[in-house]
């Protein structure tokens, strides 16, 4: 028996502030210097006992959200990286109880931030509740690694350089509250394709570098140096693979953004604006310029994956 009934975990997106890639490895996946940063806008991952007879060792998943066209493209079946995270913890666990994963969805799919990476991250947090497993954060964050390059971030959230492929944490200082506008695609973009055409448009790219600028413009709390800074090696490949999403950046920083980036490997246009009021001002105009489907605004950085609602049991 486990020890609760439901375990409900609320988990944030994220967004690129610095994306460097380097060539490709020979085992596929690229050296990067990622800087990432935790925005306001969160899936919730609720992990509960089947409200049907389910056989042991079973994961069922539902979804919902407020994004129609993107909830409809979640997996679910076994691909799925919150099921695959919740198999993970139950092992560890050495429990086969069934259970059902239901994700309530507000972050973007395919949409560069990392809306599958934090549901895993949701459901290694919930499901290690649930089973009672008491996991430490460095087994939780080993797990993470396993699953996907961007799923120990959600796991901790604020604002962090992520090396190697992306999972190799370390907190980067960062005071200020930053405000965020998103302007959302109408389909998604693979992020395999988009490292593809990376490499296919910059077969001679160098090691990633950090960017000490970028620091210093964190740390001293600076919207207008971070704006100044953001950058994403994919960005171009982004670019070349949806031609669209250059009116859309464009259209962004004409409404006064300080600063607009492909988020990841898009199509989700990221825009730092100079105030909640200032964003307001750039989600209305890309609104009206009919270049998105819709914006989300929302503020920066926030904490990772934490239980909002465990439900006692027997």
């Amino acid at each position: 028996m486990t020890a609760t009934t439901a375990v409900t975990v609320r988990v944030p997106a994220k967004v690129n502030l610095k994306l460097a890639v380097g060539p490709a490895r020979e085992d596929g996946y690229h050296d990067l210097v990622n800087v990432f940063h935790a925005v306001a806008l969160f899936d919730e991952v609720t992990v509960r006992e089947p409200r049907t007879r389910a056989p042991r060792g079973a994961v069922r998943l539902t979804v919902d959200g407020d994004l129609d066209s993107h909830t409809a493209r979640v997996p679910l079946d076994g691909t799925n990286l919150a099921a695959r995270a919740a198999r993970l913890v139950a092992r560890e666990a050495g429990c086969d109880d069934p259970i059902e994963l239901h994700l309530r969805k507000r972050i973007p799919v395919a949409g560069g931030m990392a809306g599958g990476s934090a549901d895993a991250a949701g459901a290694l947090v919930a499901c290690d509740t649930y089973f009672g497993a008491g996991l430490p954060p460095e087994r939780l964050r080993a797990l993470a690694a396993d699953l996907g390059s961007d799923v120990a971030f959600p796991l901790v959230g604020g604002t962090a350089v992520g090396t190697g492929r992306g999972e190799v944490l370390a907190p980067v200082d960062s005071p200020g509250r930053y405000h965020w506008v998103f302007a959302l695609a109408e389909g998604g973009l693979s992020t395999a394709d988009v490292f593809a055409e990376y490499d296919r448009l910059r077969p001679d790219a160098p090691p990633p570098a950090d960017d000490p600028g970028l620091r210093a413009a964190l740390a001293a709390g600076d919207p207008v140096r971070v704006g100044a800074a953001l950058a994403n090696d994919l960005e171009p490949a982004a670019l070349s693979l949806r031609p669209a999403l250059a009116g859309v950046l464009a259209a962004g920083r004409a409404a006064g953004a300080l600063g607009a980036v492909v988020s990841g490997s898009g199509p989700t246009c990221a825009f730092l604006a100079a105030s909640a009021d200032a964003a307001a001002g750039v989600a209305a105009a890309l609104d009206a310029s009919g270049r998105c489907a819709r914006t989300v605004v929302a503020h920066g950085d926030v904490e990772g994956a934490r239980v909002v609602a465990p439900a006692a049991g027997g």
